[in-house]
């Protein structure tokens, strides 16, 4: 408790707006102040300051005292008026005294030794919000089981106090933060010695995921078991901005996966392997048991599957279709009832199995430099196709090489005909042009 001395009359109290009147000033300050809703009219007539008259009592037995007030979002701290009339401010207060966090919707603020009688808030504080007095903040969380299993998902509750009173306030999930970590309590006979503290979750009250209404105080988180088995402490710690609380339960023993796998590959294409669930009945009922998952193939396909209750025993079998040579992988999840009787979800660590090609797969080959290779049927199909591809561009580049061949032919035959011809012609002029003096001169 951070309030030393008398607290039973002060330790949760709200801020209220009074109208102006003179009620206020003709109350004793000896009167107790009871918890009350901030009350204002916000008219476009009266005071542009509404919260003016947000007035709140200081009884003389306080030593310390934490205030949060909720203000719209991105609006200015508050201004805390004392009862002599001097202010405080988020920019100018005693530090030794005083200690003043502003958030976006929200002033926390912690006073040592604060002036007794009536005080007064000034700012954009929200309608019908509470100005609440923070004493004693605490979670109450429920007891987890007293069998866990590795692999089990949990969802788990808890409710927020301030000084034993309920907190209501739906802005209050903006200020505070749930965490909840698991602690190794190092005992050496359990395989998580020494292993380092784990955050497992945080709890939310915004009707998300598990939590089933927003803004209740009831506080929900949902997480996984899935570290080593040993034992536990669970750690339950609220943050506020000046407030660090944690809530410790007894360490519990988390008991590793009750379920086994294993298979029985198959070497022949058509022959399905053989997969096997053992189910250790030592802290669940193997008849409560039904599964669903996924197999996904080498080739990345996947495939799901489920086996009911139409199985019975600490056995289930299931067939996976051979599909070619590489690695399965199995992901399971399981639903069944402890030995105790509570209902129970849980994921099976991932299982992957790798089948290699059998040797009457496998085939030999000579190369073209005489070496013999032996290659499984994929590898000697892929080969096969690229020496196929390989002769085809060959014919083809053989047909072209033909083809330019019997071009260059056709063309030194044409050109060595027209070279004949016009050497022909040629002489012929040549000739002609001889004999025309000759038959002149006859």
């Amino acid at each position: 408790m951070e309030i030393t001395k008398l607290v039973s009359l002060s330790l949760l109290f709200y801020v209220f707006l009074f109208n102006q009147t003179s009620a206020f000033a003709q109350k004793s300050e000896k009167t107790a102040f009871k918890p009350t809703d901030i009350k204002y009219e916000t008219d476009n007539v009266t005071n542009q300051i509404p919260y003016f008259d947000n007035r709140f009592r200081i009884d003389a037995e306080l030593d310390e005292i934490k205030l949060l007030f909720y203000r719209t979002r991105g609006s200015k701290p508050i201004i805390l008026v004392r009862p002599d009339g001097s202010k405080l401010r988020v920019n100018k207060f005693d530090h030794d005294k005083v200690q003043w966090h502003d958030g976006s919707t929200f002033d926390m603020i912690k006073i040592k030794k604060p002036m007794p009688g009536p005080w007064q808030a000034i700012g954009s504080i929200l309608p019908n919000s509470h100005i609440l007095i923070v004493s004693d903040v605490k979670i109450v969380v429920n007891p987890l089981p007293e069998i866990v299993l590795k692999g089990e998902i949990l969802k788990v509750t808890g409710e927020l106090f301030n000084a034993n009173e309920n907190i209501d306030n739906p802005y209050f999930r903006n200020v505070v933060k749930l965490d909840v970590y698991f602690y190794s309590t190092n005992n050496s006979t359990y395989e998580n010695f020494g292993a380092n503290a784990i955050k497992v979750t945080s709890f939310h009250d915004d009707g998300e995921d598990l939590d089933e209404y927003a803004a209740d105080n009831v506080f929900t988180g949902e997480f996984e078991l899935n570290f080593a088995a040993g034992e536990w402490q669970p750690v339950y710690r609220v943050k506020l901005p000046m407030v660090t609380r944690e809530l410790q339960q007894k360490p519990i023993i988390l008991q590793k996966t009750p379920i086994s796998i294993s298979v029985e590959a198959s070497e022949l294409e058509g022959v399905p392997h053989s997969m096997t669930l053992t189910i250790d009945p030592t802290y669940v009922i193997p008849d409560s048991l039904v599964f669903q998952g996924k197999i996904t193939f080498p080739n990345r396909q996947v495939e799901a599957f489920s086996i009911a209750d139409d199985q019975k025993g600490e056995t289930r079998v299931k067939d996976i279709s051979y599909t070619e040579s590489g690695v399965y992988r199995v992901n399971l999840s399981a639903f069944g009832s402890t030995t105790s009787g509570r209902e129970f979800r849980l994921v099976v660590p991932e299982y992957s199995f790798n089948v290699k090609a059998s040797d009457s797969q496998f085939i030999s080959i000579v190369d073209k430099d005489g070496v013999e290779q032996t290659l499984a049927i994929e590898e000697t199909a892929e080969l096969l196709a690229a020496k196929e591809a390989e002769l085809a561009q060959a014919k083809i580049e053989q047909q072209q090489a033909e083809v330019d061949k019997n071009t260059l032919t056709i063309i030194l035959i044409a050109v060595g005909n027209g070279v004949v011809i016009v050497l022909a012609l040629i002489i012929f002029l040549f000739l002609r042009k001889r004999n025309k003096p000759l038959e002149a001169n006859k």
